[in-house]
C-alpha cells in the first residue's frame, strides 16, 4: 500500500495534467476563433497589452486613479464585444474562457494555500484504492448473487428463506444506488456462508462506481494494521485508523474474529462511535447473533450497533455447502 506522501503527490499530479489538459483545450479555442473571426484576434491582441499599459499608467504617476478606470471599462467593453461576436458566429459566449474541472482552484489543488476539496477528495479515492488493492471488490455484483442458493431444511423453510433474502438483496441495491453521506449504517449478521460479504461487497462496487471513496477489508485486519501503526512497528506514513474514520463509506468484514483486547475493543469503539459522531456511514457484518455481540462487546458498542445500524438478518444453509453437494466447487 502506497504512503500518505506517494498518494498526495499522486493526486497532485492528476490534478496538474487536468489543469494542462484545459489549457490546452483553451488554446485550441482561441487558434480556432482568431481564424474564423479576425475580428476576435484583434481585441484579444488589445486585451493582452493590457498589463503593460497599467505599469505605463503606474509610472507616469497623474490621475493614475482616473485612467485605471477608463481602463477597466474599456476592456469590460471589449471583452462584451467578444462574446457577441462568438454568439454571432454560432459559439457559446463563454467559449474563450478555460472550463477547469474545479472552478473553486481552478485545477491548483489549493485554495489561499490550504487544500481544495478536490485534492482532499482525490487522496481520499486514491488511498481507498490503495487499501482496496487486495479486495474481491470487483468480483462481485448483486447479478451474479443467486437467490436459488437461499435454502432452508425443508420447501416452507426454502421459500421462506428466499423471501427473507430477496427482501435484503432489494434493499442492498437501493442503497447502493440512493447512497450518500447521509445514508444509514447497516449491520449484517447471519451464520457463515450466506452471502453477507457478497452483498457488502456488491455494494462497495457500486458506490464506488458512483464516485464515492470507500474502505472494505476485515475488521481483524484493519485493526492489526492500526496496532502496528500505533506501537510504532510499520515504518510507513500511512495512518490507517484516520482513513477509516474519514472515508465516505466504511465496510468492515467479519466482525468479532478479532481477538479480546482492551487496545482492539476501544479502537473498535473509536471507529463505530467517531464516524457516528461525523454523520459517515458503516456496514458492519459479522456472524455473531445477538447474543454473541452482546456476549463479546461492552454496552457502549452494543447500543449503538442495535440502535443506529439498520439490522439485516441472512438466513439459509451456508452456500458453500449447498455448492460443494452440487459439484460446483
Amino acid at each position: 500500500m502506497s504512503d500518505n506522501k506517494e498518494i498526495l503527490n499522486k493526486a497532485i499530479d492528476i490534478i496538474n495534467q487536468r489543469r494542462n489538459r484545459a489549457k490546452a483545450v483553451n488554446n485550441l479555442h482561441f487558434e480556432e476563433v482568431n481564424k474564423k473571426i479576425p475580428e476576435i484576434g484583434e481585441i484579444n491582441s488589445q486585451l493582452a497589452k493590457t498589463g503593460l499599459e497599467i505599469l505605463n499608467v503606474i509610472k507616469g504617476g497623474e490621475n493614475v486613479s482616473q485612467k485605471m478606470l477608463e481602463m477597466r471599462e474599456k476592456n469590460f467593453q471589449a471583452q462584451q464585444m467578444v462574446k457577441r461576436l462568438l454568439v454571432q458566429n454560432g459559439y457559446p459566449e463563454d467559449y474563450l474562457q478555460i472550463k477547469y474541472t474545479c472552478e473553486k482552484c481552478a485545477d491548483t489543488g489549493f485554495v489561499e494555500h490550504d487544500r481544495c476539496s478536490c485534492l482532499k477528495n482525490l487522496t481520499a479515492q486514491l488511498s481507498a484504492k490503495s487499501m482496496n488493492a487486495g479486495s474481491q471488490i470487483q468480483l462481485c455484483s448483486f447479478e451474479n448473487f443467486q437467490l436459488s442458493y437461499c435454502q432452508g431444511r425443508t420447501p416452507e423453510e426454502t421459500a421462506e428463506c428466499r423471501e427473507i433474502m430477496s427482501k435484503i438483496l432489494q434493499y442492498c441495491k437501493r442503497y447502493a444506488a440512493d447512497f450518500s453521506l447521509s445514508s444509514h449504517n447497516i449491520l449484517m449478521f447471519g451464520k457463515t456462508g450466506l452471502g453477507k460479504t457478497h452483498l457488502s461487497l456488491s455494494i462497495a462496487n457500486e458506490v464506488l462506481r458512483n464516485g464515492f471513496n470507500v474502505l472494505y477489508d476485515s475488521a481483524l485486519n484493519y485493526l492489526r494494521k492500526i496496532e502496528k501503526e500505533h506501537f510504532g512497528r510499520d515504518s510507513g506514513n500511512v495512518d490507517t485508523l484516520e482513513m477509516l474514520l474519514s472515508a465516505d463509506l466504511l465496510i468492515l468484514d467479519d466482525l468479532g474474529s478479532e481477538y479480546d483486547t482492551p487496545f482492539y475493543i476501544s479502537t473498535m469503539y473509536n471507529i463505530i462511535n467517531t464516524r457516528m459522531s461525523r454523520g459517515l456511514p458503516t456496514i458492519i457484518s459479522t456472524n455473531l447473533n445477538h447474543e454473541g455481540i452482546q456476549k463479546k462487546y461492552d454496552d457502549r458498542i452494543v447500543s449503538r450497533l442495535f440502535a443506529a445500524y439498520d439490522c439485516l438478518e441472512f438466513v439459509g444453509t451456508d452456500i458453500r455447502l449447498i455448492k460443494r453437494k452440487n459439484g460446483e466447487i
